[in-house]
């Protein structure tokens, strides 16, 4: 995989029917800032929202894959995430102008080409590539479908499929690397098998469906009155069945089209994850319900490993870097309000501190006295103690500096702090000190547990200079 991130080079357009709303629609692709992701934006509606490429958002995978936020639905995605992952765009808006992603010719390759005549560029940020590093997996015992996923230094997918036809027979398909995804994968077209197009299409489905944007296995022998329906639905009037096999006895452009198509339905739908990941994935007989499913459980999995991977190491045997007698030093805080015991880690960027909750402070005598819980509020003022240590370190004399509150942007606590629990902080600069203006990420943990978060803005004043200027 590349090692940072890439958007496309200029603005550029798609068009083309929806397979199952029969609508055209355009597509305006834009170029974005690094970190911003794959978003679709609906300009029909009259407040354009943005709706991310996130499998949490997938509300049908009724033969597609289809996002929702707040009413507003984004159908048929798979294809077009599918040639955004292979050419590895991480980053870029695209518009459109009605509900549903053009279908094309049924297979990713006509997105591959147009992001190609696009360009793509790199960006100066790193790809943030989850390395799995256990095996994790999905079964649906009922459907016979298993999806699994082993550690790997890159990304490689299989897809095995067997739909007990004659004419399909046992397939499967492999993807080694993701840069041979354009050449081996993008061209393999969508298919169904002929007894299922009726049901789509009574269901309000496949008003956009064609023979030359779909394959259509036929593995039963058809009546002149099927036929005649089938001319009905298609609206033309030169629909074969010469035998048993491809409706039209259209030309298949792979042996293992089929299988090859099921890849490239995996590694769309698990472009909704929304971090690359070096992982081995094996899928039999996967569908649209099954690669999502699997992608929200990958998807945590990845959120939960990185909460454990970003929390502090704190080894109580270890002599701190500041005991309560030197943070005293560095901050005008007392007893009760006081809240940090110890800093364990401190550089330009980073500090971590240690707070023991005991059952004898003063806030749980009215705080839940029956259930002690550690207040928000408080967790808040121990990361700000924490990150105030941070910059107050640096100082040539700390103890004539006061820091100030200016905003608590993002905050959210995720488990309750209690008697007995040791909170671990870290704070992070998330830029340079300017002016006296400081703004800190801050993380509470305990154990590997993260139990809050919040984006901090504080300011350091000069204690001396302010008394002086109030004295003026």
């Amino acid at each position: 995989m590349n090692s940072f991130q890439q958007t496309i080079k200029q603005t550029f357009t798609v068009s083309g029917v929806g397979l199952h709303t029969g609508q055209v629609v355009t597509l305006t692709f834009h170029p974005a800032a690094a970190n911003h992701g794959v978003k679709f934006q609906r300009v029909d509606l009259p407040e354009k929202p943005i709706i991310p490429a996130d499998c949490d958002l997938v509300t049908s995978v009724d033969r597609g894959t289809t996002l929702e936020k707040n009413g507003v639905k984004i159908a048929t995605v798979e294809h077009l995430m599918a040639a955004l992952v292979g050419l590895q765009v991480d980053n870029v808006l695209i518009e459109m102008d009605g509900t549903e992603i053009p279908i094309l010719d049924g297979s990713s390759e006509p997105f591959i080409d147009a992001l190609e005549k696009g360009g793509v560029q790199e960006q100066s940020e790193h790809r943030d590539v989850f390395e799995l590093r256990t095996t994790l997996n999905f079964i649906d015992k009922e459907n016979g479908v298993e999806i699994l996923a082993m550690p790997s230094d890159h990304y490689r997918v299989t897809t095995m499929v067997d739909y007990k036809s004659e004419v399909l027979g046992q397939q499967h398909a492999t993807l080694n690397r993701v840069a041979e995804f354009k050449k081996e994968i993008a061209s393999a077209r969508t298919f169904c098998f002929l007894h299922e197009l009726e049901v789509l299409y009574d269901a309000g489905l496949i008003k956009g469906g064609d023979v030359n944007n779909a394959i259509v296995i036929v593995d039963k022998p058809v009546s002149d009155q099927q036929k005649a329906k089938l001319q009905l639905l298609f609206n033309k009037p030169d629909i074969t069945v010469v035998e048993e096999g491809i409706l039209n006895n259209v030309k298949l452009r792979h042996p293992n089209e089929p299988a090859r198509h099921k890849l490239l339905d995996v590694v769309g739908d698990l472009g909704l994850v929304g971090t690359p990941v070096n992982a081995n994935i094996i899928a039999t007989r996967p569908g649209h319900k099954s690669n999502i499913e699997f992608a929200k459980k990958l998807k945590a999995f990845i959120r939960k490993t990185r909460q454990h991977d970003n929390s502090p190491e704190y080894d109580p045997s270890k002599p701190p870097v500041y005991d309560s007698e030197g943070i005293k030093k560095l901050l005008p805080h007392r007893y009760p309000f006081l809240l940090i015991d110890k800093i364990i880690y401190v550089d330009k960027k980073m500090v971590v501190g240690v707070k023991n909750v005991t059952i004898n402070e003063e806030f749980f005598n009215g705080h839940f006295p029956g259930n002690p819980v550690m207040p928000g509020v408080l967790q808040i003022e121990a990361m700000a103690q924490t990150g105030g240590i941070l910059v107050l370190q640096e100082m040539p004399n700390p103890e004539d500096f006061d820091t100030y509150f200016l905003k608590i942007d993002k905050a959210k606590f995720k488990h309750k702090v209690v008697p007995g629990d040791t909170i671990i902080f870290k704070l992070e600069l998330l830029s340079p000190v300017r002016r006296g203006l400081v703004e800190m990420k801050g993380s509470a943990y305990v154990g590997n547990k993260l139990v809050a978060e919040a984006e901090l803005m504080a300011q350091i004043v000069d204690r001396k200079k302010l008394a002086a200027k109030l004295e003026h």
